[in-house]
């Protein structure tokens, strides 16, 4: 099938698009190389269980599942806005909506109306559970479930599970006790088979078809397209040779600008193909992040050093923008709210960039110039995030003793939703204390100035201070003076200042023992 047959070609038709769905490959000619998936499901393949909500990825009513080959090598299944994601960035891959997931009824093909005994355990614990009124976001929780059914090998799910991978799905009518329940409940009826092993093999034979038009394109080409290099070296070339275009990884953040600014971008360098990109290594001092791991594998590896660092992670957007979305891009992005930053910042991180001259590094603080504009060079890519390992004293609790040394590394965020939503504030702190007294501090904020910012006056507020209540109220009216942030329509400027002030007392009321628990630490005991 051809977008072609489908839909008038527009200006910025570039190349087809290939996908896997319902087991058979899927060709579609013509695709822009900024039409979204949603577009292309919706429009071109007439597949209308995809809903579009927000067209913003915050409520999931978009949410489809898209596999791939993991580096274990197993079939890797995960959901994703499809209202935010490019088309272009699933070519090569299989795609699952809410229309794919049932067994077909006997003498009848996929697609066709499913008994109850057919569907799919995530669709069936829905309708068991009634977790539907109007139907209309039930698809996206229904794909947000079928992924997680997958990863979890249809093995029992617990309510806390459920609620972090439903993260990024809304419903504005039925309520999340029937949804939650139908997601721990999914394990009771078997599923349909998925033949792992031939999705995976006509994947490698899709492999082919998806190769990029970077060897193709003359220098400043006019032409539309959309490139996938594979290589860093490819990635370096082209960007030379074609500065105009527009890099692009999960497009968590361009997608918006396509449907909601309705820019159109016909030239796209798509980074998520770059093997050096997507590495996650550790050496003996750095954990080395490629800038095209996702979000979720970047934020797991820093959890694996950090574990206290979980629960801020979890916070960043929902599940299927952490899935697509990348920790380069958040970075390279260079939003003054991105959740990321201010935490790297405080830990120390440093910059790896790419160009044909070679690679230089850079403090990720000085990265950030004014508001959206970067250091980064025409001809220049982010290569890797480079975040120092915890160091010796980060493994010691801290103490209240005057004499006590220790290290801790600590990052909130205030906004209005717990989950899937903006940062009004966020603040990381990472200090070290040796015989009672403070040696080194360093301080992120986000969302106080038109940059992610280093509080370096607060800093100085701290360093040779002992660690003592006193120190850190004399820090807090440091810090809520360093910074003039605007007024908007998350919190005012006076809010923000006295909130960053406030997360610093917190900091040290909540880190010496006995202190009085985090809210999300408490747990409400129920009787009958």
């Amino acid at each position: 099938m051809s977008a072609s047959e489908l839909s008038p070609m527009s200006p910025g038709a570039a190349r087809s698009v290939h996908i896997l769905r319902r087991g058979e490959v899927v060709s579609l000619g013509n695709v822009p190389p900024d039409r979204t998936l949603l577009e292309l499901l919706r429009d071109d393949l007439r597949c209308t269980a995809v809903k579009e909500g927000c067209a913003s990825g915050d409520c999931g009513a978009c949410t489809v599942a898209v596999g791939e080959r993991g580096a274990d090598g197993r079939l890797r299944v995960r959901a994703v806005n499809s209202c935010i994601r490019l088309a272009h960035s699933v070519d090569g891959q299989a795609v699952w909506t809410a229309e794919d997931i049932a067994e077909p009824s006997p003498g009848q093909g996929a697609g066709a109306p499913a008994g109850l005994e057919q569907l799919h355990p995530a669709q069936r614990a829905m309708v068991e559970c009634h977790g539907s009124q109007c139907g209309f976001c039930t698809p996206g929780f229904v794909m947000s479930l079928f992924a997680l059914h997958h990863q979890c090998a249809g093995a029992s799910i617990s309510r806390e599970q459920a609620q972090h991978a439903l993260s990024g799905n809304l419903c504005r009518c039925t309520g999340y006790r029937p949804i939650v329940d139908a997601a721990t409940r999914m394990h009771h009826w078997s599923a349909p088979s998925i033949d792992e092993a031939g999705i995976l093999q006509k994947l490698e034979l899709l492999a082919p078809a998806t190769k990029g038009l970077e060897a193709d394109l003359a220098p400043n080409s006019s032409e539309p397209f959309y490139a996938r290099p594979a290589t860093l070296a490819e990635l370096v070339a082209l960007r030379a040779a074609q500065p105009q275009a527009l890099i692009v990884a999960g497009s968590t953040d361009v997608g918006l600008w396509v449907t909601k600014q309705h820019r159109h971008f016909p030239q796209i360098i798509d980074v998520t193909r770059c093997a050096e990109l997507l590495r996650i290594e550790r050496d003996a001092t750095h954990l080395a992040i490629g800038a095209a791991a996702s979000l979720n594998d970047a934020f797991a590896a820093l959890a694996a050093d950090r574990p206290q660092l979980a629960g801020f992670f979890d916070r960043f957007a929902g599940l299927p923008v952490r899935e697509s979305g990348t920790l380069g891009g958040n970075v390279a992005n260079g939003s003054p709210i991105g959740d990321s930053m201010p935490l790297l910042i405080a830990l120390g991180t440093r910059l790896v960039l790419a160009s044909p001259r070679g690679e230089r590094t850079l403090p990720i603080e000085d990265f950030y110039l004014a508001y959206r504009q970067t250091a980064l060079a025409p001809n220049e890519v982010l290569a890797r995030i480079e975040v120092p390992l915890p160091g010796p004293l980060e493994a010691r609790a801290p103490a209240a003793a005057p004499t006590a040394s220790f290290s801790l590394v600590r990052a909130d965020k205030v906004s209005k939703r717990f989950e899937d939503d903006i940062s009004a504030v966020c603040l990381a702190v990472a200090l070290q204390v040796e015989g009672g007294r403070i040696t080194a501090a360093r301080i992120g904020a986000g969302g106080v100035a038109a940059v992610p910012a280093r509080a370096l006056k607060a800093e100085a507020a701290l360093a040779g201070q002992p660690w003592a209540e006193a120190t850190f109220h004399a820090a807090a009216a440091v810090l809520r003076a360093e910074f003039e942030p605007i007024s908007d329509m998350r919190a005012s400027s006076h809010y923000r200042r006295q909130v960053l002030g406030n997360l610093l007392l917190r900091l040290y009321e909540q880190a010496v023992p006995g202190a009085a628990p985090a809210l999300a630490d408490v747990t409400l005991e129920t009787t009958a």
